[in-house]
C-alpha cells in the first residue's frame, strides 16, 4: 500500500506521517517512509542522527537509465525496469523504520526539482510491494507535485488541513489536481484542532468530514522544540494515529467515497 500526504505548508504533514508510520510499525507492517519535501525534516522527526549518511533517491537517475537501456538482442528499450533490488543502497534503517530522502532540496538558483521528481515517479511506479509493506510518502507543500504527476501511482492521498480558510482553499485545489491524475482514494485529515467548532468549520468548508482529527498538541510542540523524536513520547496524539491507520486499512476493501466540494 502506497500512501502520500500533502497540504499547505506548516499544517503538520511530517508530524502526522511520522505518527501514522509508527502505528503501522507497531501493527507489524514493514514501513518505508520517503521524504520528498524539498526541505526534508522526516529524519530529524524520527530521531535519525547521521542524516548525511542517507543517499538521496535523486542519485538513482543513472541506475534507472541503465535499467531502461536496450533489451539484449532486441532493438527495443526496457520500459519496465525493476527497482526493488536498488533500494537498499538508498535507504537507512532506524528503530524499525526504513527511510529514504528524495534529495530535491531547492535553492534560489536551482529552480524546479523536476529531474529528481521524475526519478521518484518512476521508482514509485515500478516499486512492487507485499501485503505487509507500507510506503508512506511525505510530499512537498502545495500543489506543484500533483501538476508533475509525481504521486499518480499511489493508492491513497491524505490531505492535511488546519482550521483556516487558506488551508481549506489549498486542500481543495490539491483534491482537484489529485482527481485529475486519477488517484483513486483521497481523504482529508484535520490537524491543530482545539474544539468541536474547529471540526465543524473544516467539515463545512471541505464539504466532507475528515477521516481523522488531530488535536492541537502541546506535547508534540514541546518534543519538536526539545529535538525529541515523536516516536519516543507517550501518546502524543492520544489514539488518533491508530484510528487513522484503521480507517486506511479498512479503505482497502471498500470503494472510494464520492463527494463534491462546496466550490463545485
Amino acid at each position: 500500500m502506497k500512501i502520500a500526504i500533502s497540504g499547505k505548508g506548516g499544517v503538520g504533514k511530517t508530524t502526522i506521517m511520522a505518527l501514522l508510520g509508527n502505528e503501522f510499525k507497531k501493527a507489524g507492517k514493514d514501513v518505508l517512509i520517503i521524504d520528498a519535501d524539498p526541505s526534508p525534516h522526516m529524519a530529524e522527526t524520527l530521531g535519525v542522527k547521521d542524516v548525511a549518511a542517507i543517499r538521496p533517491i535523486a542519485e538513482m537517475t543513472r541506475l534507472l537509465v541503465e535499467r531502461s537501456g536496450k533489451v539484449e538482442g532486441s532493438p527495443f528499450y526496457n520500459m519496465n525496469p525493476q527497482v526493488n533490488d536498488l533500494l537498499q543502497d538508498f535507504m537507512i534503517s532506524h528503530e524499525g523504520f526504513k527511510l529514504m530522502v528524495l534529495g530535491a532540496i531547492q535553492t534560489g538558483d536551482k529552480g524546479c526539482a523536476c529531474p529528481e521528481n521524475n526519478v521518484l515517479r518512476r521508482m514509485l511506479t515500478k516499486l512492487l510491494l507485499s501485503p505487509e509493506q507500507i510506503v508512506l510518502l511525505d510530499m512537498e507543500a502545495g500543489v506543484e507535485h500533483l501538476g508533475r504527476g509525481t504521486i499518480a501511482s499511489v493508492d491513497q492521498l491524505l490531505i492535511v488541513v488546519i482550521p483556516s480558510r487558506s488551508s481549506i482553499r489549498t486542500a481543495l485545489k490539491i483534491k482537484k489536481l489529485a482527481e485529475d491524475v486519477k488517484i483513486a482514494r483521497i481523504d482529508f485529515v484535520g490537524n491543530l484542532i482545539r474544539d468541536e467548532k474547529d471540526q465543524a468549520f473544516l467539515s463545512e468548508g471541505l464539504g466532507v468530514v475528515p477521516i481523522a482529527f488531530f488535536a492541537d498538541s502541546q506535547a508534540i510542540r514541546d518534543a519538536e522544540r526539545a529535538e525529541i523524536p515523536l516516536t519516543h513520547i507517550s501518546a502524543p496524539a492520544e489514539d488518533t494515529p491508530q484510528l487513522l491507520m484503521k480507517a486506511l486499512i479498512g479503505s482497502i476493501s471498500s470503494p472510494p467515497l464520492e463527494y463534491s466540494s462546496p466550490e463545485e
